[in-house]
């Protein structure tokens, strides 16, 4: 009977990716054939790590896998004509230095033309509520490595061709044994390019590369959010000696806005509404975020914190035709300052309006405190 996956590498089935990783990656140097040469028990136990590691580390094989177990997979071993398992390819064609390149990301390996791609860059921008419901084209400005004109990024003068470096013999590193552990480095004498320049490019240095300004003009869509990043490719750092360039990547801060409050796709906006007009009733113009106004029916009795949807006025949708619905929430602004007459019409009011049912909420809250005391 196969070996449940989640006990062979000792995690739980709630145990998240990393903690998959670092289980394996202890077994990997643990049991690797490369680390136990003969040894058919720890061969086996890689074996098991290695298959139970790359099913858990899938998320559509985990799933399979937590539904059906390994029955989820005998079709595909059927077909397939053998019995290793989805993603496994049953040997150890590897050696150590490979998974140890695996589980690190390469910091212990260098030399490929891949492992000289230019950096990611990350640029912040600031932009208002209004640019965010409309879109925008932005201007974006910042120093960063491009391609040297004066060699087109090989690194070298006209006419010298870069030849492979005698010390690593264009592999780009070299290879230390340490015990058990086999260590591959960047080399030393050509930097992990696996090639050297004569003459290299006085410009740049050799490396095919220089600092410079660029200025970018980068599409921002309409209904965009808090937090939205958007990938420029190739406009990032530029690659070593015409390695391929790394990408910009814009995140987007939206400025809080002076009347409006986003939520999600809806806009909320607090209007302060004249006592008087929440009593009888009445008609307000409010902004909206496209720069126009429109008009709101304000309801007699209409309490403070009382809310108006209006469908349709709030923000864009990213990447949809429809827009949210603008929220008005009401603010009933008590009088100040009052004049003698007003002053005086008040007091004939609360007089007469005595005995009268004309705040229920008020008299609900009294009524049940006299039942407290």
């Amino acid at each position: 009977m196969a070996k449940d996956y989640y006990e062979v590498l000792g995690v739980k089935q709630t145990s998240t990716d990393d903690e998959i990783k670092k289980s394996y990656r202890k077994l990997a140097m643990k049991y690797h054939p490369d680390k136990n040469p003969g040894d058919k028990k720890a061969e086996e136990k890689f074996r098991e790590a290695t298959e139970a590691y790359e099913v858990l580390l899938d998320a559509q094989k985990r799933a399979a896998y937590d539904r059906y177990g390994h029955t989820a997979f005998q079709q595909q071993q059927q077909q397939g004509g053998g019995g290793g398992h989805p993603g496994f390819s049953g040997g150890f064609g590897g050696s150590f230095a490979d998974i140890i390149d695996e589980m690190f990301g390469g910091a212990f390996t260098g030399g490929t033309q891949a492992n000289h791609a230019g950096s990611d860059i990350r640029y912040n921008l600031d932009i208002t509520l209004e640019e965010a419901f409309k879109g925008k084209n932005a201007s974006v400005k910042f120093t960063t490595l491009v391609c040297c004109t004066n060699c087109k990024g090989s690194g070298g003068e006209a006419g010298s061709r870069p030849s492979n470096c005698t010390a690593c013999h264009g592999r780009g590193k070299t290879r230390y044994q340490q015990g058990f552990f086999t260590i591959e480095r960047p080399c030393t004498t050509c930097g992990g390019a696996g090639q050297v320049i004569a003459k290299p490019c006085r410009p740049c240095n050799g490396s095919g590369r220089v600092r410079k300004e660029k200025n970018l003009e980068v599409k921002i869509p309409a209904g965009v959010e808090e937090g939205t990043r958007i990938r420029v490719t190739h406009e990032g750092e530029a690659g070593l000696r015409g390695a391929a360039s790394g990408d910009l990547y814009v995140f987007l801060n939206i400025k809080q806005h002076k009347l409006f409050k986003r939520q999600g796709a809806d806009i909320l906006c607090k209007v302060p509404i004249q006592m008087v007009t929440a009593v009888l009733g009445g008609e307000i113009e409010v902004p909206t975020i496209d720069g126009g106004q429109a008009t709101v029916k304000i309801p007699a009795g209409t309490q403070p914190g009382q809310q108006f949807r209006m469908k349709s006025k709030g923000m864009s949708i990213l990447r949809a035709t429809g827009r949210g619905d603008m929220i008005i929430e009401a603010k009933v602004e008590t009088p100040v300052s009052l004049s003698k007459k007003q002053r005086e019409l008040l007091e004939e009011f609360a007089q007469v309006g005595k005995g009268e049912k004309n705040s229920p909420e008020s008299s609900g809250f009294f009524a049940k405190m006299k039942e407290f005391f």
